[in-house]
């Protein structure tokens, strides 16, 4: 059921006065735009004229971005390389009104970028560019640094995982250690057992069904693998994101499915990143996980509805509130 509006209004307008910490792999997403009109003779691939491109915050910079489009304070904390891109990703950054003081320089790998080249509203190949290396124990401890000043005034963590070397699970133990709060994850996989503890984890089906090792042949898998990760992870709840098919929230004994509010789905990139900035703002406002899993849900339909990677903003969250 739709909770009520004027609690889900009231949570929103409360937005203003949250300041959420990010930790995660920032990126850069770079997107090149064309159309496709011949195929190329040195080989069988369509040639794409280029009409423009774009450059914006991906990752956990996405995830900032979110937060403060949506109104809110927030604080991001990561690894950029020393070069080009890394000066373009603390431009972006400032330009949200955000400070760079959280992220850490290192020489020795490249700053993450991915490449989208998008003809006629389609996806034709991603090229990326990244280290995946773990972070040497002196850049974790560099970023625990800035973590340990920067929490006391975060009313809420949000972990980004991209699996791209920044978290890992010393770094998660003295995380959970220090803080008392909410802490959200977006996950990767093959670092679940990192989160053990968390406030709410957010994998896609495909992940979750991986992390639980169940296969996506059984009917039932999202259930199964919802029930599986809550009970190994130890979380309160785990909130699995089935793109068309909408949400699935598992919290204790209960399993409630959000249906998407979607009305055209044409690109599904960096929704994830607005599901856990409105998921965790909703919490931090005072919503249940319930509550703050259906106003994330809503953001969602409204951003799958987007080419490229996408931010909502406050006006239009409180807007579509007003729909049925």
């Amino acid at each position: 059921m739709r909770p009520d509006s004027d609690k889900l209004q009231k949570a929103v307008a409360r937005f203003s006065s949250l300041r959420i910490l990010v930790l995660g792999d920032v990126m850069l997403d770079r997107f090149i735009w064309g159309t496709v009109k011949r195929i190329s003779p040195e080989a069988p691939v369509p040639v794409v004229e280029v009409s423009g491109e774009t450059v914006m915050l991906g990752g956990a910079g996405n995830v900032l971005r979110n937060l403060i489009t949506l109104g809110a304070r927030a604080d991001l904390c990561g690894v950029v390389g020393k070069d080009g891109s890394a000066v373009r990703i603390k431009e972006l950054v400032r330009a949200l009104k955000a400070d760079v003081l959280g992220l850490t320089e290192d020489p020795e790998r490249p700053s993450t970028v991915k490449t989208r080249v998008i003809a006629h509203s389609q996806q034709l190949v991603r090229i990326d560019q990244e280290n995946r290396a773990p972070l040497s124990r002196a850049l974790t401890e560099r970023l625990w640094e800035y973590l340990e000043k920067a929490l006391p005034a975060a009313d809420a963590v949000i972990v980004s995982d991209y699996a791209k070397g920044v978290v890992s699970a010393p770094l998660m133990a003295r995380l959970s250690g220090a803080y008392s709060g909410i802490i959200s994850v977006d996950p990767k996989v093959e670092n679940l057992s990192f989160f053990r503890g968390a406030t709410v984890i957010t994998p896609n089906h495909l992940e979750a069904a991986a992390g639980a090792g169940v296969s996506l042949d059984e009917p039932d898998y999202v259930e199964r693998a919802g029930r599986l990760l809550l009970a190994r992870l130890g979380a309160q709840a785990v909130l699995i994101t089935q793109g068309e098919q909408g949400m699935s929230l598992f919290c204790g004994e209960t399993k409630i499915h959000i249906p998407t509010t979607a009305q055209q789905v044409y690109d599904v990139t960096g929704a994830g990143d607005t599901v856990i900035g409105v998921l965790t703002l909703g919490l931090a406002a005072g919503l249940s996980l319930e509550e703050a899993a259906w106003l994330a849900n809503r953001a969602a339909g409204i951003v799958v509805g987007e080419v490229g990677t996408s931010a909502i903003s406050y006006q239009t969250l409180w807007d579509s509130l007003e729909r049925p």
